[in-house]
């Protein structure tokens, strides 16, 4: 579905990106993991058609760069992580905006798209919230209202920077099961950029591991998230420490904080 060929993104003397390859099939999740300054987020802005690049991306065969930018909105769908509003447009307005490119200008309302939008809306649990201005939302609600944007615009290819920062850990397990479901249906692909290797590797189907703009490890999730390339990649023994963090959650009730009698009362009260 997707073929990214010898990707550059250069700022100045200064490279990003360096000649990075890989694909994504039809009914996969890539999960784009690597430290901070690895180009994972730039890798989702060249692909969105954001900023310029040398080498090639296509869809489905076809040159990206080449396609109509409503071609493009109807097949690929993208949620940055961060999201400044400063309009008061209502909830519903803003996932409506996601039916935008099956529009005539900027008319939308047809039976399709109301069944889109009351889908998204439902489904990012954003529905009671409707009518509410988009200005006064918590930034975890305003996070679902874009996502739910994007799944109004009904894309085959999602593609997803962060998808649940500013969400709590009910929303992590609601979206990431959303979009475990939505990739099932015939046509679709995911390729998300997360931090959390946990979620990566409970929710991806394959992985893209990057460092200072190079690829790692690019295949199945086990065959990429291996101490020796999450060593190479960070520099340290992720695999041994995120042991040692989920094990604290094993640890008997005994085990935890001793606190004064008063203390103990103030807890229970």
């Amino acid at each position: 579905m997707l073929q990214v060929e010898q990707l550059t993104v250069r700022y100045g003397p200064l490279t990003i990106v360096d000649r990075l390859s890989f694909a994504l099939e039809e009914g996969c999740w890539l999960m784009v993991v690597g430290p901070n300054g690895a180009g994972k987020s730039t890798l989702v802005g060249a692909i969105s058609q954001c900023i310029h690049y040398t080498g090639r991306i296509s869809f489905q065969g076809k040159d990206l760069a080449r396609l109509k930018p409503r071609e493009v909105a109807r097949n690929l769908g993208v949620l940055m992580q961060n999201h400044c509003v400063g309009y008061d447009f209502t909830v519903e307005e803003i996932v409506r905006l996601g039916r935008y490119a099956y529009g005539d200008g900027l008319m939308t309302g047809g039976k399709e798209d109301e069944q889109k939008v009351a889908e998204a809306l439902a489904l990012t649990g954003m529905e009671r919230l409707r009518k509410q201005k988009v200005t006064t939302l918590s930034g975890g609600e305003l996070q679902r209202t874009f996502l739910a944007q994007v799944l109004a615009q009904d894309p085959r290819l999602l593609i997803l920077d962060e998808p649940t920062t500013h969400l709590d850990q009910p929303y992590h397990k609601q979206v990431f099961e959303l979009i475990g479901r939505w990739v099932k249906q015939p046509g679709r692909a995911v390729l998300s950029v997360v931090h959390d290797l946990s979620l990566a590797s409970a929710y991806g189907t394959h992985a893209l591991l990057m460092e200072k703009g190079r690829k790692v490890a690019d295949g199945t999730v086990e065959e990429v998230l291996t101490p020796q390339h999450l060593w190479q990649a960070y520099g340290m023994d992720v695999h041994h420490w995120m042991c040692s963090l989920l094990g604290q959650w094993e640890k008997p009730q005994a085990a935890r904080p001793v606190f004064s009698q008063a203390g103990e009362r103030r807890l229970k009260q």
